[in-house]
């Protein structure tokens, strides 16, 4: 159930509202609206009924069931789109296009510096980098783990951009959330339910990845989990789904940022270059993704792809990253955004 509070609702009232949903044996969540604030009740379904008595109550507008599995990810629950903040300077989810770039995986101090340099440079917002990398191949590299994210923590320092790194087990979402300005849930994690839960407890933006055989319905259902524990601020990603094709990586469900949008207040971002594969799409492929409503991109960025240890064939160079952002800002303006 939702419960919609009065425009002028005291705290007082509100603090009413949640004691009785308590009362009730249900766990409130609130959720800060632009004109008043909502409270989600969340718990067995069999007993919901009692919470209609809830509407009766000072400062309580309306009492309304959640009809959609997925309950505070649902725009049932708020109608206008979230916004989050990743930094003080650096929000997702409004007006302007948030673009965070870098390399897949921190390699050395100098490759990090140098791509957060040349990202900074060109206009992203976010400093991207894996400090942990969960790979298909045991003998694939598997990132520099607390190493990379102290290089990280040195690029920040140096540029003043947020970051955002991968988490990839629940054993160290705390060490990484020390150091992440938002977490990375990657596609192979999205079902991890224990891992989700985690970052749910933690207070840190969290960028949930869609998973390669992932309907638009369970990414949601991922991204409650998230919610239920208590942190709102999720931000959910398409990174491309498998399909029969072999001529790109994955194929880059654009048509989900539409479909998202109908159904969640929650921020959608685009990461065409794991949704391609190929550094020669991507471009295209962020502009699409602009153009289609997107809050924001993740794209690889590498100093020298040729050697890169992951992922250099979907890397771009610093300066054709540096032109694309010009592209992207034309796009952006003709859909009455910026970037």
């Amino acid at each position: 159930m939702i419960i919609v509070m009065k425009a002028g609702a005291d705290k007082r009232e509100k603090e009413e509202v949640l004691k009785k949903i308590k009362e009730l044996g249900y766990t409130p969540h609130v959720i800060h609206g632009t004109t008043r604030d909502v409270i989600g009740a969340i718990g067995d379904e069999r007993g919901k009924e009692a919470l209609q008595s809830i509407e009766s109550m000072n400062g309580v507008e309306s009492v309304v069931p959640i009809l959609q599995p997925y309950k505070l990810a649902s725009k049932e629950v708020m109608k206008e789109s979230s916004t989050i903040r990743i930094s003080d300077s650096v929000s997702i989810g409004g007006k302007n296009i948030v673009i965070m770039a870098g390399p897949c995986s921190v390699e050395s101090e100098k490759q990090i510096i140098d791509s957060a340099i040349a990202v900074k440079e060109a206009g992203a917002h976010v400093l991207r980098g894996g400090a942990f990398k969960p790979r298909t191949s045991p003998y694939s590299f598997q990132g520099l783990e607390e190493d990379g994210l102290k290089l990280l923590a040195k690029a920040r320092e140096l540029t003043g951009l947020p970051i955002v790194t991968e988490v990839i087990n629940p054993e160290t979402a705390d060490l990484v959330a020390e150091y992440a300005d938002i977490l990375q849930i990657g596609a192979r994690n999205s079902q991890n339910f224990a891992l989700l839960k985690k970052v749910g407890q933690l207070k840190r933006p969290v960028l949930l990845k869609r998973g390669m055989a992932m309907t638009i319905q369970e990414l949601l259902m991922s991204a409650e989990y998230i919610l239920s524990e208590g942190n709102q601020s999720v931000i959910l990603c398409e990174r491309g789904i498998r399909t029969f094709e072999t001529a790109t990586r994955n194929t880059l469900d654009l048509s989900a940022i539409p479909a998202l949008r109908s159904r969640t207040h929650l921020p959608v971002v685009i990461d065409p270059s794991h949704g391609t594969g190929n550094h020669h799409y991507v471009g295209p492929m962020s502009l699409a993704a602009i153009a289609g409503g997107a809050d924001g991109l993740i794209i690889e960025v590498h100093p020298d792809p040729e050697h890169a240890t992951s992922d250099g064939p979907q890397s771009l160079k610093p300066a054709k990253f540096a032109e694309l952002m010009v592209k992207m800002r034309r796009v952006a303006e003709a859909v009455d955004r910026t970037v």
